[in-house]
């Protein structure tokens, strides 16, 4: 049962889960009960069914408590695929297209405060690629990179009530080097003002920041200086404050809202101070270099697709990440539930952030994913282990954008967009080649050679050395940049290679296959020292995290449990430390 409070870092005392039981049925009128928020398709949603269903309807009903009377009760879902409608009571309320980012509607004038009846109605597209729908095949069974499809509520849904005067967003801008953070807010708009908010920054009981300020604006911000005389002038270390995967240190946030000196509205949230830079050619964290190892993780479970079995899942997927020794994650293809966000920021765990692609390219396609573009960055906003946003890979979405200039323009848009919603991160516009803008050069490759390929290794190692090696095309499919655009010295990281499958390769398949531990524990190392002794390459994503259906080259298997020994994989990944003590 999913039934933890799904926004951790904005979070209200009272809430109702409607996650649990639901009546479900097809298009053709087939009846069944439902585990929300699992899809249809997977074994925990308790129907386990791999049908193509253009149209699902969803139905339950809820109890609100009396105590909730004048005020504005809001239904939230986290993220229902694809396009949906919503009626309560029979009276419909809303809908939203997007099967990515969140939506809320104010149900307020539709409930009876007796028993009442939520139904959604979803329409889904399996077969259409001009729709954001990631690693979701469009064929009937999934094959090669391409998993099973998704249809409906695949994240929690939730209902809470809100007073007249509330806050709507709070954003918290770190500062590292002046040792503040800005904190931007959004009122409702049927606030009255003037009014006034309380602030209260702490960590581990003792107060940072406290005080009361005036609100005459619906938006508006203002600055807080955390650090004060703990600022170490010059070293940035500021006695363990900053957050990093080796410190994850974050600030808890109280925020009220005050109309006639009453609090009306209560908000629980936290920030990390953290600084992401690009200096010489290395990604910065917190003003010091950090290479990146990372490890690309498809958000896949066996039995629940993509949504995790449980919140506990999120947890031991990092922890087991960082046992084997990567500080991080490229999330692919996949805008991943907050729940797993609060995970990485709570125990210290970077993630590059990305967006589900489409695959062929129109106007309205162009226009929607950046719609659900802005809505993520929005949304994901306060996260301190999010330190890129990536939103195109491989050319999917844009499989013209070598020369087509109008492709180019909307990569360009992406990274301008981002840009100007958030200036605290990096940017990448299109992962794995044919880059046009970009703050980071993300490299592909699996040319790596197998274990009796003793000449493609020499290859690979000799390649990665340098970027005349990498711009050669000896170990990359597609040319790094679009025509019209240049290498400009950005970091260089190899944003996915290895991809190595078990002895289970036969029943699977991966990029290449390693027999037994020994083998894999081998080529890992081989792969590692070759990255260990380039002098451009700064980081790394090792694909993958854990197998997905058909796909066996992850570290763990699809139990995500562990395949090999972490600690010896860990050992390899040190390599790299001891490279730049």
């Amino acid at each position: 049962m999913r039934n933890e409070y799904p926004r951790a870092d904005f979070v209200r005392q009272e809430w109702l889960s409607l996650n649990g039981e639901w009546s479900f049925s097809f298009e053709d009128g087939s009846a069944h009960k439902i585990q929300v928020p699992y899809v249809y398709q997977c074994e925990k949603s308790g129907i386990n069914d791999q049908r193509a269903s253009r149209i699902v309807t969803y139905q339950r009903e809820f109890t609100l408590s009396s105590e909730w009377q004048g005020k504005n009760i809001i239904l939230h879902f986290g993220a229902v695929d694809y396009r949906c409608k919503v009626y309560v009571n029979g009276n419909y309320v809303g809908g939203h297209v997007g099967g990515n980012t969140p939506f809320q509607l104010d149900i307020t004038d539709y409930v009876h405060w007796k028993c009442e009846e939520i139904s959604v109605i979803i329409e889904d597209f399996p077969t259409d690629e001009t729709i954001a729908r990631g690693k979701q095949f469009w064929q009937e069974k999934p094959e090669f990179i391409w998993y099973t499809d998704s249809t409906g509520i695949w994240q929690s849904v939730w209902i809470e009530p809100q007073p007249q005067a509330c806050f709507e967003w709070i954003h918290f801008t770190p500062d590292v080097d002046k040792g503040q953070v800005q904190i931007s807010y959004r009122l409702k708009d049927s606030t009255p003002l003037p009014c006034s908010a309380q602030w209260k920054i702490s960590l581990q009981e003792k107060t940072y920041f406290s005080g009361e300020l005036l609100c005459r604006e619906q938006e508006d911000s203002f600055t807080a200086t955390v650090f004060g005389n703990h600022v170490l002038s010059g070293s940035f270390h500021f006695d363990g404050l900053c957050w990093s995967p080796d410190s994850p240190t974050l600030f808890d946030v109280t925020a009220q809202l005050l109309v006639d000196g009453q609090i009306t509205d209560t908000v629980k949230s936290y920030f990390g101070m953290r600084k992401i830079t690009v200096e010489n050619g290395m990604i910065h964290l917190n003003n010091h270099p950090y290479y990146q190892k990372l490890l690309l993780d498809q958000g896949y479970w066996k039995e629940s697709l993509l949504t995790a079995p449980d919140d506990e899942a999120f947890k031991q997927d990092i922890l087991r990440a960082k046992a084997m020794g990567f500080n991080g994650c490229r999330k692919h293809e996949k805008v991943e539930d907050p729940r797993f966000l609060y995970w990485a920021d709570k125990l210290g765990f970077l993630v590059w952030e990305g967006m589900a692609s489409f695959i062929s390219y129109t106007p309205s396609a162009a226009a929607q994913f950046m719609r659900e573009w802005q809505d993520v960055i929005q949304r994901d906003y306060n996260h301190p282990s999010i330190i890129v946003w990536g939103m195109l890979n491989e050319s999917w979405g844009v499989p013209q954008i070598y020369h087509d200039t109008i492709q180019q323009h909307f990569s360009r848009s992406l990274y301008h967009l981002a840009h100007s919603l958030d200036s605290t991160r990096l940017v990448i516009s299109n992962d794995g080649w044919e880059m046009t803008e970009t703050d980071i050069c993300a490299i592909h490759s699996y040319s790596h050679g197998t274990s009796d390929d003793h000449r493609q290794q020499q290859v690979f190692a000799e390649c990665v050395k340098t970027w005349q090696g990498i711009e050669s095309g000896k170990i990359v499919s597609h040319l790094p940049f679009a025509k019209g655009y240049h290498y400009q010295g950005q970091p260089v990281i190899l944003t996915e290679f290895g991809g190595i499958s078990g002895a289970e390769g036969k029943d699977g398949w991966g990029y290449t296959c390693a027999g037994s531990e020994t083998e894999f524990l081998s080529t890992y190392r081989r792969l590692i020292e070759a990255l260990n002794d380039s002098d451009i390459i700064c980081g790394f994503c090792y694909t993958q995290l854990s197998d997905v259906q058909q796909e066996t080259n992850g570290l763990l298997n699809h139990k995500h449990e562990f395949k090999h020994d972490p600690e010896k994989i860990k050992e390899i990944n040190q390599l790299i430390e001891r490279r730049m003590v």
